[in-house]
């Protein structure tokens, strides 16, 4: 299960496994995340980690930016972020991002990856729901 480009036709399965993180009742904000989804997939930012019946996981990156590392429920913790991850800091000399500040899972699989915090944010900057986050750095052969 190496990690691969996502294509068009992965669209719902990817947006599925983000909304089993992110519950959206709302048909616009379903539609936005389709529409983004696709365009971040057209524009080769999205890499995923096939399964059986399609994407496992998938990590969204614009550079060094990572906007999103989603896995589906019934795949979390065997390895699928870890391999995303990999993928990622073996393509970048570095890599940021943003994770709300009661997320401890996320907190210590980055930290477990190397990512340190760099700053905090009371305002949710970072992500759509508006909670306190925090940004994390990973730089290749920091001390």
């Amino acid at each position: 299960m190496t990690p691969c480009r996502a294509r068009l036709w992965h669209v719902l399965r990817l947006a599925r496994i983000l909304w089993a993180a992110v519950p959206r009742r709302d048909w616009r904000a379903r539609l936005g995340d389709l529409v983004l989804l696709a365009r971040l997939i057209r524009r080769g930012q999205i890499t995923h980690v096939p399964g059986r019946l399609g994407p496992c996981g998938f990590l969204a990156r614009d550079g060094s930016r990572i906007h999103a590392l989603y896995t589906h429920p019934r795949a979390r913790r065997t390895g699928v972020a870890s391999r995303l991850m990999a993928e990622a800091q073996t393509a970048a000399q570095r890599l940021e991002l943003w994770t709300a500040q009661d997320n401890a899972a996320a907190r210590a699989f980055y930290a477990a990856h190397g990512f340190y915090p760099v700053n905090l944010s009371c305002e949710g900057q970072g992500n759509d729901e508006g909670r306190p986050d925090m940004r994390l750095i990973w730089k290749r052969n920091a001390p």
